[in-house]
């Protein structure tokens, strides 16, 4: 998969996260992560809630139902969730963004080897 993300953010440890085609780094706060974020396959993601998520659009498209509302976010588009809020959406192939998540054990690094 080639990458949008520069050297520094590419020595971050993988994610360990259950989407096939994705690349995924973790930068593992005290008390929040923050995952610089590639999709090369398309994602559908279920409903879910969990701490209060941010991101920012870097490239492509993802299209997101938070409160029932449904939207697509581009490139420099930005999009908050809620604590608690069930949300769902699907992740387009190209996508790439910058999430922070304000919970610290949201993703595990991925475990060597794997």
């Amino acid at each position: 998969m080639s990458t949008f993300f520069p050297d520094p953010i590419n020595k971050l440890p993988l994610a360990d996260v259950p989407f096939d085609g994705s690349n995924i780094r973790l930068l593992q706060g005290e008390e929040q992560q923050l995952m610089f974020m590639e999709f090369s396959k398309d994602v559908d993601l279920a409903e879910h809630s969990h701490a209060a998520q941010w991101g920012i659009v870097l490239e492509g498209r993802i299209d997101l139902e938070i409160k029932g509302v449904r939207k697509s976010y581009k490139k420099g588009d930005r999009y908050f969730i809620p604590e608690g809020i069930k949300h769902s959406g699907k992740i387009f192939a190209g996508y790439t963004d910058i999430t922070f998540f304000d919970e610290k054990s949201r993703y595990k690094k991925l475990s060597q080897g794997q």
